[in-house]
């Protein structure tokens, strides 16, 4: 310490960061969040189920677009790391994150997100032209999502929704894997962004819960703009909002493709009211969707679904079209 200088002005000097190595730049890309490519799954058995080619499938396609998605996600990642650099400094856990602690160097971050993006849409070209539309929004959402002027995860409600919006397109993408020539239902698209927009707002949920009791809400707002506005009861019913237009958007799709899917919705509705239990509860998982492998009860109740929409994929039920017609019941 100078003698010009305080003990406050040492406390408040900037701190000197070590340089970032590779792995770094590595960690940036996030690939710990690939388990995120999940949503993919349900957009191949969709069109599996209703177009399936003619011609077989080609395993090879359904790898490069995993691959192709991966490799687009992690370059938004990267982007997202680096703009959000000195917002992740003020937060208590993000704080550790590269771009926030080391020194990381601008001409890498361009390099690398650029190379990840070529790849991401080389392999796109390769599957077909609409994957490549899907890969192509897929990368300009990222875009959207965190790059100035529009910066929109910094705006009330829109940041929940424009970060789903990657749940439909990766659902676009797995569809166009296997179907070439059709796009999947918009009915389905739908329900797939609002179940999206359910888990993205319950997440928000969850981290202003704790966040805001732990640290108070000035610091979350330093990390995330729109905390600063919102409030849990904001959160609580935007959250049964999107809840409630999902559970539409899928019930018109499951009527009008495949009306034996409706016996599968007391099973989502209760994987729906899981999850939000798991932020009331202050779970790590519904601030972190990666960390979902370790629900072991969660697992269990996706597996008990997906085992339930293969098995009403090849059963028909013939009673369900009861449901179809009006029925009045006399009164006598």
């Amino acid at each position: 310490m100078t003698e010009h200088q305080t003990p406050s002005d040492s406390a408040h000097a900037p701190r000197q960061r070590p340089p970032a190595v590779f792995s770094d730049y590595v960690a940036m890309a996030r690939p710990d969040h690939w388990i995120k490519h999940v949503f993919v799954v349900p957009g191949i058995l969709a069109a599996m189920v209703l177009a399936p080619p003619s011609e077989g499938y080609d395993l090879w396609r359904i790898v490069g677009g995993f691959l192709s998605a991966m490799a687009i996600a992690s370059a938004n990642y990267v982007i997202n790391e680096w703009l959000d650099a000195e917002q992740d400094a003020q937060h208590p856990t993000k704080s550790t994150r590269p771009a926030a602690c080391k020194a990381v160097q601008p001409h890498f971050i361009y390099l690398e997100c650029a190379v990840l993006a070529a790849i991401g849409l080389l392999i796109a070209w390769l599957i077909g032209p609409l994957f490549l539309i899907g890969s192509v929004a897929f990368l300009i959402s990222g875009l959207i999502y965190n790059v100035p002027p529009l910066r929109v995860k910094d705006r009330l409600y829109l940041d929940s929704l424009i970060e789903s919006v990657n749940n439909p397109i990766r659902m676009l993408l797995g569809w166009a894997t296997i179907s070439t020539v059709t796009a999947p239902p918009g009915s389905l698209l739908l329900a797939y962004w609002m179940g999206g927009a359910f888990l993205m707002t319950v997440k928000r949920y969850a981290e202003f819960r704790e966040g805001s009791a732990k640290y108070g809400i000035e610091v979350l707002a330093e990390y995330r703009q729109s905390f600063a506005r919102y409030t849990e009861q904001r959160l609580l019913l935007m959250s049964f909002l999107y809840g409630q237009l999902a559970a539409f958007f899928l019930g018109v799709f499951l009527i009008k493709y495949r009306i034996e899917y409706l016996l599968a919705l007391p099973l989502l509705a209760i994987l729906f009211t899981y999850y939000l239990r798991m932020a009331l509860k202050g779970s790590d998982a519904a601030q972190a969707p990666e960390k979902l492998m370790r629900e072991v009860p969660l697992l269990g109740l996706v597996a008990l679904i997906s085992v339930v929409l293969v098995v009403l994929s090849f059963v028909d039920i013939p009673a369900l079209q009861y449901f179809m017609e009006p029925q009045l019941v006399g009164v006598h």
